[in-house]
């Protein structure tokens, strides 16, 4: 799918999708932020379906790719490696990734296409990061419900506003993460 054409149209989906959600993801409202023609769109996608499907595809590859690099231990003790994924998770706030990833799962409610990426993606979540609570001696049950603990904890403390500020915010992240830390 890197072909170098569809990817423009695959970006700006994105962009639109984290703006105003699947609906909007249209082909004339691409092309003109794009300031291009809709040919150009149809020379690349049958239909904005198709168009759809390739982002599908693309975030759920690029998530799976970036969680299995991220909790590769490179040398790492595992319980170093759980703490540089919740600071990654926690202290660079990715406002655009994280509307994508809420846009994808809102998308998800009703489209099974969607469903089927959001599964498969929280699905090599788990399973890197139980690979990792295992790796500090929990059993695989056990390490399984850390991992979906652990997501709980990164996605959820994203969504949260913190009435004192970032400090206290950072203070807050930094205390919880210790417990998820073993």
């Amino acid at each position: 799918m890197s072909d170098g054409k569809g990817d423009v149209w695959v970006e700006a989906g994105f962009t639109e999708l984290a703006r105003s959600g699947v609906e909007g993801v249209r082909v004339e409202v691409l092309a003109k932020n794009l300031g291009v023609t809709k040919g150009g769109f149809y020379r690349r996608f049958a239909d904005r379906a198709a168009l759809l499907a390739a982002m599908l595809e693309r975030w759920r590859e690029g998530r799976t790719a970036a969680i299995a690099q991220q909790t590769s231990l490179d040398g790492q003790a595992p319980r170093e490696r759980l703490k540089a994924v919740i600071q990654l998770y926690s202290e660079r706030l990715n406002p655009e990734g994280m509307a994508i990833e809420l846009a994808i799962r809102q998308w998800a409610r009703s489209d099974e296409n969607a469903a089927a990426a959001v599964a498969s993606v929280d699905a090599a979540r788990l399973k890197h990061v139980a690979e990792l609570y295992r790796a500090t001696g929990l059993e695989a049950e056990e390490a399984e419900a850390q991992a979906f603990l652990f997501y709980c904890f990164i996605f959820g403390q994203s969504l949260l506003f913190v009435e004192r500020g970032p400090r206290k915010r950072s203070q807050l992240v930094a205390k919880s993460a210790e417990k998820l830390l073993i």
